[in-house]
């Protein structure tokens, strides 16, 4: 296989331990790409085992101006927010937060898990809302692994967790068109991606695999050029995981600032401000939070989205 090919850019994973063995692979956004359709936040965390005792919490944090896409292949973690919603988040479910106009959550260990060992695995992605729904009001939406559609297409099993694809469609609510799938290659096995959405990247979970001649490793996103589709292919050696993102590509630039997202400059600010004074709301039950980093509170340039490859 070639390393790459003009048609396809490879971006590389910043690593990050959170200490206990707990470490997040960041792939959005990066220095060469910013977004893959709707899409500016792309981390991969685990497979790490929560020992009792221990635990990755994240305390309450706010959110403006984006949606929160959570998905794990293993593992549990409990969702509290602001507006109310207590939920579970187990393996192959599905778990849209719209932030909005703005929303605070938590993301804790299960109580009913405390005391046990297990391992954490899973995906967490942001999806820039589009300029004209960036200040709707917040909302969580949880679907069930159950609910998501899965099918057989050219002999590999694929999960249409966000979007529509292959005949079938998510029941998960979106602001623009977008494309999340899950799919299984088995060893050896070949598939025809089609061009799903103007934007595309394909991401290899647990296995290397080959895409259009072009060698993709582990843990490396491979971004397609615009409006195209690809051929991939497993080794015969081993079964591959991997995610297939992608959609319409935003609506212009957006500033992205800690967890803030907005096509506005001074909304990110005020933002700022808002949690500083804590006026976004609070997690019932919850008497901690991340305090806003830095002092002064600064804002990057806008992420434009598609960056030329």
């Amino acid at each position: 296989m070639t390393d790459a090919t003009p048609a396809t850019r490879l971006l590389q994973p910043h690593d990050k331990d959170l200490g206990g063995g707990f470490n997040v692979r960041r792939l959005l956004p990066a220095a060469v790409r910013r977004s893959v359709g709707p899409f500016v936040f792309f981390d991969h965390f685990g497979p790490a085992t929560e020992q009792p005792g221990h635990a990755h919490d994240v305390r309450p944090h706010p959110h403006i101006g984006l949606a929160t896409v959570t998905y794990l292949f293993e593992g549990a973690m409990m969702h509290r927010d602001s507006i109310g919603s207590v939920q579970e988040i187990l393996p192959g479910a599905i778990n849209w937060m719209t932030a909005g106009r703005g929303i605070v959550h938590s993301e804790r260990k299960p109580e009913r898990l405390l005391a046990e060992t297990f391992v954490n695995h899973g995906l967490q992605l942001w999806a820039a809302l589009p300029q004209a729904h960036e200040e709707v009001e917040p909302a969580f939406e949880h679907t069930a692994a159950d609910a998501i559609p899965a099918l057989f297409e050219q002999g590999v099993g694929v999960r249409v967790l966000v979007g529509e694809a292959f005949g079938a469609r998510s029941p998960v609510t979106t602001f623009s068109r977008t494309v999340y799938l899950d799919i299984a290659l088995p060893a050896g096995a070949s598939f025809a991606l089609p061009a799903l959405a103007p934007e595309l990247a394909v991401y290899p979970i647990d296995g290397d695999i080959g895409l259009d001649g072009v060698a993709v490793p582990m843990h490396t996103m491979a971004v397609l050029a615009d409006g195209q589709g690809a051929n991939l292919t497993a080794p015969v050696t081993a079964p591959v995981r991997l995610v297939v993102i992608g959609g319409e590509p935003l609506d212009g630039p957006r500033y992205i600032t800690w967890n803030f997202v907005s096509s506005r400059r001074e909304r990110i600010l005020q933002a700022g401000e808002d949690w500083a004074a804590q006026r976004m709301g609070q997690v019932p039950g919850e008497t901690e939070f991340i305090p806003l980093p830095g002092k002064p509170f600064g804002v990057r340039e806008p992420d434009t989205g598609s960056t030329p490859a």
